[in-house]
């Protein structure tokens, strides 16, 4: 309370100033007033957060332009809060130095553990050491941080599993075991500063590149290296343009059967492409496209018979999962993990769990997100 006084003493210093110079000495002691009330509602919060005895969890996500990292947040804030936890929650809207600068601030007020959903992998590694040096333990959550020892665990889907099931589904539609084909297939991928989106790349192209290689799928565009299919921030306008692009040059006279898209948001940015060169009409049907995490507009698409697959990735079971780790390490234990030999960030291999994922179509929608009480069938109207 020390600095507040000391604003209020400035402030009325400011009756004594002759007008000319006044103006200028008062628009000065504005600016102080404002940094010290700043500094003094920094120590207040601060403060407040230490003082109430509960221990501070920090949560950082990346983003709430998908629905799918608000849902994140939002569960996992709810389920520390009902363990006693104090929990501080900040998005970063996919700016990397906001994000950076959330943890140091998270640190500064005392967060007991940090709780991280990367934008860029390999952007944290200063700030994890300055946690590291305040003893605080990091958690990665369904993003892998890259290039720092100061990472604990990491929780997250069977990221691998997830490009099988979306290349493995498009195997089964297009029936490539019997069919004579060819087929035409267009491929895309995640964020190159994602290090799941190599994981879903790899295990969609393990299905694929066979039918690739042996010609009974056929890349038109010729782009199939994950560095020419990448889509930077998995933004789905990206993707639509660069669909645009190749429907323009490759299938003037052709017709696309298949499009892996490994994220939802892409695959609306790709769905919105087609159509607007004609497919989804009885004489051009839309190609299959595959999606990922049940977002609820790609969910009404595959209801409305546009998108065709994505899959579900249950963010309460991860959220819990992750409240089990912190639970772990403030309490000086061991985190459950399953898989110690996958997750190298380039200094170490990091201790995970992989929770499992759901492919999900118009033929089980109703068993995997309704059942589960994940969506009702009133928001699928």
């Amino acid at each position: 309370m020390i600095q507040n006084t000391h604003a209020i003493v400035l402030f009325r210093k400011t009756r004594f100033l002759t007008d000319n110079q006044g103006a200028l000495e008062m628009k000065s002691v504005k600016i102080v007033i404002g940094a010290v009330l700043v500094l003094a509602l920094s120590f207040s919060l601060s403060s407040c957060m230490k003082g109430s005895g509960k221990k501070i969890v920090g949560i950082a996500m990346p983003t709430q332009s998908s629905q799918r990292w608000i849902q994140d947040g939002g569960n996992m804030k709810k389920i520390l809060e009902e363990r006693g936890y104090q929990v501080d929650l900040q998005y970063a809207e996919d700016n990397i130095d906001a994000q950076v600068a959330q943890i140091e601030n998270m640190i500064t007020k005392g967060a007991n553990c940090l709780v991280i959903a990367s934008i860029d992998g390999e952007s944290l590694t200063n700030v994890l050491k300055k946690a590291a040096d305040a003893k605080i333990s990091v958690i990665a959550y369904d993003r892998l941080i890259r290039n720092s020892a100061n990472v604990s665990y990491y929780a997250t889907f069977d990221n691998y599993l997830v490009g099988v099931m979306q290349g493995g589904y498009i195997v089964d539609k297009l029936k490539l075991d019997t069919a004579t084909g060819p087929f035409n297939i267009e491929i895309f991928a995640g964020s190159p500063d994602d290090n799941n989106a190599y994981f879903f790349f790899n295990g969609a192209m393990s299905k694929l590149k066979p039918f690739i290689d042996s010609g009974k799928l056929v890349v038109k565009s010729g782009q199939v290296d994950f560095d020419k299919v990448a889509t930077l921030r998995w933004d789905g306008a990206t993707a639509q343009q660069r669909m645009d692009n190749i429907l323009t040059a490759s299938y003037t006279n052709d017709v696309v059967h298949a499009v892996l898209s490994p994220y939802d948001g892409i695959s609306i940015g790709i769905l919105s492409s087609l159509k607007s060169v004609g497919y989804g009409s009885a004489d051009k049907p839309l190609p299959i496209v595959t999606g990922q995490d049940a977002e609820l507009p790609s969910v009404k698409s595959i209801l409305a018979g546009e998108q065709t697959q994505t899959v579900f990735k249950d963010t309460r079971t991860l959220a819990k999962r992750a409240a089990d780790m912190v639970d772990s390490v403030l309490k000086g234990e061991q985190a459950e993990v399953n898989d110690t030999k996958t997750y190298d960030n380039g200094v170490k291999i990091v201790p995970s769990y992989l929770e499992k994922p759901v492919n999900v179509d118009i033929a089980n929608y109703k068993e995997a997100l309704i059942s589960t009480g994940y969506y009702t069938e009133d928001q699928l109207k």
